[in-house]
């Protein structure tokens, strides 16, 4: 019952988080957020090597983020992480820096089939390369010393707590240096738990 509670907790401080964004990009993932009386579904446990790195991503945490990811490391150990690639898409080393975990989602404790929320953790020193996907997207760093890259742009660093967003098939990259990236993302639109196309 504490896990459920703190699940909540969570889904309320990053709702409440991105409001506070006050970003046009969020709008239409806050207008299909789940109504406030969070029901959860039970979600097996899991945990992946990727988290060997969340003690070094609490320290990574940009000012305005470092709630979420203080409360998110706090539970790392007791919800599902998962990965959508296999060692054959990039081999077995990217496997061991990088993981997922959905809050909200056809997969997630907080059941939405009209958008998915949840976090991303990337280890250092890793890149994921240009992948697109059906979904509109948005990604909110809560870590720093990122590089990011949208479509045919140049590789950029982003704040934590800056939005970055991605239409529908518009294929993007990260790139860790030697801190780990950890990000917020939402999908909506298209299908929720699509494995991503590789460019």
């Amino acid at each position: 019952m504490k896990a459920e509670n703190n699940i909540i907790a969570l889904i309320i401080a990053i709702r409440n988080f991105l409001e506070g964004l006050n970003d046009i990009h969020l709008k239409p993932f806050l207008a299909d957020w789940p109504s406030a009386n969070y029901m959860t579904r039970s979600v097996l446990p899991h945990c992946l090597p990727v988290l060997s790195w969340m003690p070094a991503a609490v320290k990574a945490a940009g000012k305005k983020t470092e709630v979420i990811v203080k409360v998110l490391a706090s539970l790392a150990n007791h919800i599902a992480w998962g990965q959508t690639y296999s060692a054959q898409d990039f081999g077995a080393g990217f496997l061991e820096k990088y993981g997922w975990t959905e809050f909200i989602g056809l997969r997630g404790p907080i059941a939405s089939n009209r958008m998915a929320c949840g976090f991303l953790f990337l280890g250092p020193q890793i890149e994921y390369p240009r992948h697109s996907h059906e979904a509109e997207e948005v990604y909110v760093p809560l870590t720093g010393q990122t590089l990011w890259q949208r479509s045919n742009q140049d590789w950029a660093y982003r704040a934590p707590g800056l939005p970055i967003y991605h239409a529908s098939r518009v294929p993007h990259a990260m790139r860790t240096e030697t801190v780990p990236l950890l990000a917020l993302y939402l999908w909506r639109g298209g299908n929720l738990v699509q494995k991503s196309l590789i460019e």
